[in-house]
């Protein structure tokens, strides 16, 4: 009973913990509440500033009447990942809802592009504006494996834009390049 005994004294002159200063817990907490909402406000303003930066961009079109009759050469069910300056891959363009990523229906037929995105607005690049298809790796900050993303520049005003697309079926990327180049230089030959 002796060993027990300088543990109890030891016990009985320990001194509990402090209790929790609750006041300068709820100030850190509200103060770094009051902070996330500044940084995530000072994101929305630069969102806003860039978009009416670009808003020298004229409307988009929409699909033309017929153009639903029209034969499909290609279709694909994807995702639209954003678009950007040609050449650009950083220079993300937020005017008209370009900027923001949505599902997306892509419909190539002889008359041009048909971009519907449900839940953001859709546009439509007559065949005489687009320019080339690539197969790319990276755009607005989306970066895939090689050659994961379908990459579709067309003229928009006097811009040339990069659009980004993901097939849910990354295999259908190649036809998408050959189609549109094949239309492009079709509709080339046919301007001259």
């Amino acid at each position: 009973m002796t060993t027990l005994n300088p543990l109890y004294q030891l016990a009985a002159e320990q001194k509990s913990a402090d209790v929790t200063d609750w006041s300068a817990r709820i100030s850190w907490v509200l103060g770094l509440i009051v902070f996330i909402a500044f940084v995530y406000w000072l994101m929305r303003q630069g969102w806003k500033w860039r978009g009416s930066l670009q808003s020298d961009l004229p409307e988009l079109a929409t699909a033309p009447e017929g153009f639903a009759d029209s034969e499909k050469l290609l279709t694909l069910t994807g995702r639209y990942h954003a678009s950007t300056t040609a050449g650009q891959w950083l220079d993300r363009i937020v005017a008209h809802g370009l900027g923001t990523r949505s599902r997306v229906d892509l419909t190539l037929t002889e008359q041009g592009l048909d971009v519907v995105r449900p839940g953001a607005a859709g546009f439509f690049v007559p065949a005489a504006a687009l320019r080339e298809a690539r197969l790319d790796r990276a755009l607005a900050g989306k970066v895939l494996p090689e050659g994961g993303l379908l990459v579709i520049t067309w003229a928009h005003g006097d811009r040339l834009i990069d659009s980004g697309f993901r097939s849910d079926h990354a295999a259908e990327h190649q036809a998408w390049v050959d189609a549109v180049n094949h239309l492009t230089s079709t509709t080339e030959g046919t301007a001259r």
